[in-house]
C-alpha cells in the first residue's frame, strides 16, 4: 500500500505561526503524535523548545525559500491592526504571510491544510479584520490542496502571557463575562480554548478530503 493510501503513515508536517495560541497547541500535538515522522516549523525568530523530529526554520515570510517536502500544512500566522500599526501591516501577516507558505508548501508537495481563520471571515465584509480573513481563505482554494480544513473560532482564550503577547483590549473582560453566561451563548458564539482549535485541526486535516469549515460549537469538546 502506497503513501497516498496511508495518511496516517509516516507523515510530514510544517508549521507556520508556532508561537501563537493556536499554534503553540498545534505543534504541541504534532510532537506528541508517533504518526507524524517530522515537523517543520516556519518562523522569525528561535524557537524555545527542542525535540528530536523538530526542525525550525528561521524565514523571512516575504521571500521563502523552497520548502522541505512535506504532506501537510497547518497555518497560524496571525497578528492584530493594533500590533502591526496599520492595516497595511495587518494584511501583510494574516493574508499575505499565510498565503505565501500554502503556496510554497504546496509547491513542496503538500495535499492538506489547515488554517486558522476566524469567525464572520468573508471576502464581502465591510469589516476590515473579516474581509482579510476571508479573502485569505478564498484564496487558498485556488492551489489545489486535496483537502483544506479552516477553522473559524469565536474569541480564543489561551495563556497569552506565557507567550508574551499583550492582553488585547477587552477580551480579559469579555472572557470572564462569556464564562458566566456561557449556557445562555450558543455554541458557535462561545469562547474557546486555543487548545482545542487545534485538537480538532490536528483530527481533521490529515484525512481532509475537499473543504471543510469549523466553527466553535464544532470543536468544543
Amino acid at each position: 500500500m502506497d503513501r497516498a493510501a496511508r495518511p496516517h503513515a509516516a507523515r510530514t508536517a510544517l508549521l507556520a505561526g508556532a508561537t501563537g495560541l493556536v499554534g503553540r497547541e498545534i505543534l504541541r500535538g504534532l510532537l506528541a503524535d508517533d504518526t507524524v515522522a517530522a515537523v517543520h516549523v516556519l518562523a522569525r525568530r528561535p524557537l524555545d523548545i527542542q525535540h528530536p523530529r523538530l526542525t525550525a526554520h528561521r524565514v523571512d515570510f516575504g521571500a521563502l525559500p523552497a520548502l522541505p517536502a512535506v504532506d501537510e500544512v497547518y497555518l497560524a500566522i496571525g497578528t492584530t491592526i493594533k500590533v502591526a500599526g496599520s492595516q497595511q501591516a495587518f494584511r501583510a501577516v494574516d493574508h499575505d504571510a499565510n498565503l505565501n507558505v500554502a503556496r510554497a508548501a504546496r509547491a513542496a508537495g503538500a495535499r492538506r491544510l489547515g488554517l486558522v481563520s476566524a469567525m464572520g471571515a468573508d471576502p464581502r465584509s465591510s469589516l476590515f479584520y473579516s474581509r482579510v480573513k476571508g479573502e485569505l481563505e478564498a484564496a487558498l482554494d485556488g492551489l489545489g490542496y486535496e483537502g483544506v480544513v479552516i477553522a473559524r473560532p469565536s474569541m480564543l482564550a489561551g495563556d497569552r502571557a506565557s507567550l508574551g503577547q499583550p492582553e488585547r483590549g477587552g477580551e480579559k473582560l469579555a472572557l470572564h463575562v462569556s464564562r458566566w453566561l456561557r449556557p445562555l451563548i450558543p455554541g458557535n458564539y462561545r469562547s474557546i480554548q486555543a487548545a482545542d482549535v487545534a485538537r480538532a485541526l490536528l483530527r481533521e486535516v490529515p484525512t481532509a478530503q475537499g473543504k471543510r469549515v469549523l466553527l466553535s460549537g464544532a470543536m468544543q469538546p
